[in-house]
């Protein structure tokens, strides 16, 4: 059956799609042709990142925020339980991750030459943390910068609620965390990269790897879930207007990727960047949001199924594209040729329907099968403000 046909938004499906392709055309460029096989394209193609991020503080917003308002609205008494979350999290992440990681780990063609961190920085999730541009499995970065925001984020947002006025105090928390992102970004850049060393080893190191540096899209995915959660009319009259905040959000990633691409390691990118792009993206997801917007009707052919295995994909594509360079070339078909894009596509797209498949599905059962959701029996009307 179709993954769009299950209850899937496709709007959703379609931003995630294009997360991963942005991705796999940005690490193929770097790490598989070292040419601009895809343009301009593959050169903003790590803000597939980003994009990755933004529905993630989305999604687990939404969960974790709508969760608290149900529980304060709950007759039973019923609370958000942060030991569901947690346990419902690790097994949407970890069976995945574990797999990948035990193929670096244990087969030692699969990393090639490329020297693998101390698997407890992986299994803390700490691997982003002062990483060598270069290693093995590196890509884990961002898994690593999600996983630190998913057991942040419930402590915080219960904490908050506890307070008086947790919205107002949760609205400044969003503020808060987006200026400071600012003001690490500008402190490290001025005191340890500067024009000299622009997308340099400190670059990577202190900023674009760092956790602190890189929670903008998933802090500006959580404010569009405090709307939808908090504010109820604001939430309805901003979808109301599906098409025209695709229309923003498409011409405001435009303007930054091409900011980007004409100093991407500069300063005022380094600062104002990110930023823009989570702005970009909450847009986009506004807009998937929003019924009968342009974004949310269309189906994109196959974007519903590479949405629903991407993340299997994300962990498998770049070191199988490299493996299969090697054989490609002695074929005759150089990396930049047309067959070698095409297998290596058909391969990425095969890697990761098959770890879903023997992986990530079973776990995903079990966890459906033991672990329930918080609040599994219907809910409060979805337009009910706390």
């Amino acid at each position: 059956m179709n993954p769009s046909s299950q209850g899937r938004n496709a709007g959703l499906d379609t931003l995630r799609a294009l997360a991963i392709v942005l991705v796999f055309t940005n690490h193929y460029m770097l790490f598989v042709s070292a040419s601009p096989t895809f343009s301009w394209f593959g050169q903003v193609g790590w803000t597939g990142v980003d994009l990755f991020f933004a529905l993630s503080g989305y999604l687990i917003g939404n969960q974790i925020l709508g969760g608290i308002r149900r529980s304060r609205q709950s007759e039973g008494g019923e609370r958000f339980s942060l030991l569901r979350f947690y346990a419902r999290r690790l097994l949407r992440t970890l069976p995945n991750f574990y797999f990948v990681l035990a193929l670096y780990a244990l087969w030692p063609a699969f990393r090639g030459a490329n020297v693998l961190p101390p698997l407890w920085k992986f299994l803390t999730f700490t691997q982003n943390i002062q990483l060598m541009p270069g290693t093995a499995f590196s890509h884990a970065w961002s898994l690593c910068v999600e996983e630190q925001f998913y057991f942040l984020l419930p402590a915080v947002a219960l904490a908050i609620a506890a307070c008086r006025k947790p919205l107002l105090l949760a609205w400044l928390a969003v503020i808060g965390t987006l200026l400071a992102g600012m003001a690490i970004r500008s402190h490290l850049w001025t005191q340890y990269v500067g024009p000299e060393e622009q997308g340099g080893f400190h670059y990577y190191t202190l900023i674009y790897y760092s956790s602190l540096c890189r929670f903008d899209e998933l802090v500006a995915g959580v404010a569009l879930a405090l709307v939808k959660n908090y504010h109820a009319n604001a939430w309805t009259r901003l979808t109301s207007r599906g098409n025209w905040a695709l229309a923003a959000g498409a011409a405001l990633l435009a303007l930054t990727w091409s900011l980007f691409l004409e100093d991407h390691y500069g300063y005022a990118m380094t600062v104002i960047g990110y930023p823009l792009l989570g702005l970009s993206f909450t847009l986009l997801l506004m807009a998937a949001l929003s019924p009968g917007s342009l974004l949310q009707r269309l189906r994109v052919p196959g974007a519903a199924s590479i949405a629903l295995w991407s993340y299997a994909i994300y962990l498998t594509h770049k070191t199988l594209c490299v493996l299969l360079r090697a054989p490609l070339q002695g074929e005759g078909w150089g990396p930049n040729s047309w067959q070698a894009i095409v297998l290596m596509s058909a391969a990425s797209l095969l890697a990761g329907w098959l770890l879903h498949l023997l992986v990530e599905t079973p776990f995903m059962k079990l966890r459906d099968r033991y672990v329930p959701g918080n609040f599994a029996r219907p809910a409060a009307p979805a337009g009910a403000v706390a």
